[in-house]
């Protein structure tokens, strides 16, 4: 099947044809022709890779009506650097359309800049949720003549905890609207968003759900704790021609761990949520231009990356929410081509990996972590290729060969090999001389090269007493439970397990923390600024408490709140 067969008006397909696309993909293919007829509500859960943004990107353009300057179609989506991808493609595909006005709207950017933009009679929003939100606080953009609303990457907004702005969002839009919801996976939060603001909707699959691409190799290496950095630098040293990812599951993990390789000769780079716009962008564009081989990024940064040919994906520790397995290996093996996933999992995580396979309904192989003969062997392997594939420049070769010959004269062609190799290779050598072995030994009754003993779920190690904290931030300082969650453990670094019951007031609110990692909150959120407003983090009066059977007790406001 080829576009024109989609049902599309022509100026539409000449922009698909100027972008170069001749044959849909699988979900463009189903998609398209329900978006384009425009009746109905529609679920589209497709993996990561395959095609969404012109799945709805095309007929989205098809809708708006350019000649009236008012806002007709919204684009929800989880980051920034998706919100300016997805803005960049609707922009090429309405580039023969009168006058489009697409505006992203994402935080870290002038708020002022955007509203005289959207001022200017946006006909399509692109948008992170808590940027629009604060748009539509300060009545600077509505949302009553929105006619088609398309919330994308839906799972993992959810998952970054935007349940409470989107609902308010869709709360502020007509009744009378189509909701298009693309997804990878479909978590019982997504459906009850899709029971909530849709009717009837038309669903299809492409794939599996929660599935992954097929030509995407799946392996995990086992190690004690101690050596997961170490680990990494023997995968990262394997596969010497690597253009790939490193996932970490925090901000400060991801800075440390670049850091320390960048220290060490590798060339990496960091992208994470304390940097800024500029920054990012500069990350970004060395990554995209390949002047770094290794992006290593948090799971919330790296939604949107748009960059071809990414050969690895290495999970430095598999990610909180399982689910989130299938969008990082998906930055991998698109297009058809190949790639590999892998996972770095300590001897306590080793039955997660039965978790992803149940996920992704793929086998993942266990491989022992590569020792320093095998890794010689590879750089060795890598430097002859880069040899045999060197252009000779002959005008510059004639110039300098007299120094040259003087210099090599009395040595062998054999010589010359041998220590042009050692030049290259002497610093592996050293460094991985009398290196041990990094593998764990397997423990009795877990996985052994891809077999395992089923032993339940996993188990998040929660502790059975949690601490209550108050917080001099409520609804009128716009705070939510999502952003609340995010605050806390972007601060700390703890993760969002570890939060517990919240309850959110006008002025104030209560948040618990496991016990075992309840001080980090004390010692690193006692007091800070939270949207230009200051506030402070204490303890509540009942200190800690049994996680079951706990009834909760009015807090007492302390004088120096």
């Amino acid at each position: 099947m080829e576009f024109k067969e989609l049902g599309l008006p022509k100026d539409i397909l000449k922009a698909v044809v100027d972008l170069g696309f001749s044959t849909p993909s699988e979900i463009q293919e189903k998609a398209i022709p329900v978006l384009a007829a425009g009746k109905q509500d529609f679920i589209g859960l497709a993996q990561t890779g395959t095609g969404k943004t012109a799945a709805f990107g095309l007929p989205l353009i098809q809708h708006i009506e350019f000649e009236k300057p008012e806002t007709q179609g919204l684009v929800i989506c989880p980051t920034r650097e998706l919100c300016m991808q997805i803005t960049k493609d609707l922009a090429a595909f309405a580039i023969y359309q009168a006058n489009p006005n697409i505006v992203p709207v994402y935080g870290g950017a002038s708020i002022s800049d955007q509203i005289r933009l959207i001022k200017k009679g946006a006909h399509i929003v692109v948008a992170t949720p808590g940027r629009l939100l604060d748009l539509l606080n300060r009545k600077a953009i509505r949302l009553k003549t929105v006619q088609r609303i398309v919330l994308d990457e839906a799972d993992e907004m959810l998952n970054m905890g935007f349940k409470e702005d989107i609902d308010a969002i869709l709360d502020q839009t007509p009744e009378k609207k189509r909701v298009w919801l693309f997804s990878a996976t479909m978590p019982g939060a997504v459906r009850r968003i899709a029971n909530n603001y849709m009717k009837e909707p038309v669903e299809i699959t492409v794939g599996r759900k929660n599935s992954v691409a097929i030509n995407i190799e799946h392996r995990y290496y086992m190690m004690k704790e101690r050596d997961r950095y170490h680990a990494l630098k023997r995968l990262l040293d394997y596969y010497p021609d690597i253009f790939g990812l490193i996932f970490c599951r925090t901000r400060r993990e991801t800075g440390l761990i670049a850091d320390k390789l960048e220290k060490e000769g590798y060339d990496v780079v960091a992208l994470h949520g304390d940097l800024s716009q500029a920054q990012r962008d500069a990350a970004m564009k060395k990554f995209r231009e390949r002047t770094v081989k290794v992006l290593v990024a948090t799971d919330v940064a790296a939604r949107g990356l748009d960059v071809n040919d990414i050969s690895h994906v290495i999970h430095y520790n598999l990610p909180d929410e399982i689910e989130n397995y299938t969008h990082r290996s998906g930055r991998t093996a698109r297009a058809g081509k190949t790639g590999k996933s892998l996972i770095l999992v300590n001897t306590r995580e080793v039955n997660r990996i039965r978790q992803v396979e149940k996920l992704i309904e793929t086998p993942i192989e266990y491989k022992p972590i590569p020792n320093a003969e095998d890794i010689c062997e590879k750089q060795m392997y890598a430097l002859m290729d880069r040899v045999v594939k060197t252009p000779i420049d002959n005008e510059a070769i004639d110039r300098y060969w007299p120094v040259f010959y003087e210099k090599l004269k009395e040595l062998h062609a054999e010589e010359i090999i041998l220590k042009f190799i050692s030049t290259e290779l002497n610093a592996f050598l050293d460094y991985y001389k009398g290196s041990g072995d990094l593998n764990a030994a397997q423990e009795k009754g877990s996985r052994v090269k891809g077999r395992e003993k089923e032993r339940g779920r996993f188990n998040r190690n929660l502790s059975g007493t949690k601490t209550r904290f108050f917080i001099n931030l409520g609804e009128n300082q716009h705070m939510n439970k999502g952003a609340l969650v995010r605050m806390v453990c972007s601060e700390t670094g703890i993760e969002s397990y570890h939060v517990g019951r919240i309850d959110i007031h006008a002025r104030y609110s209560f948040f618990e923390i496991d016990g075992e990692v309840a001080p980090k909150v004390l010692s690193k959120l006692e007091r800070g600024v939270y949207e230009g407003k200051s506030f402070s983090v204490s303890a509540s009066q009942e200190k800690e408490y049994p996680e079951r059977g706990y009834k909760r007790k009015p807090g007492k406001k302390k004088k120096h709140y």
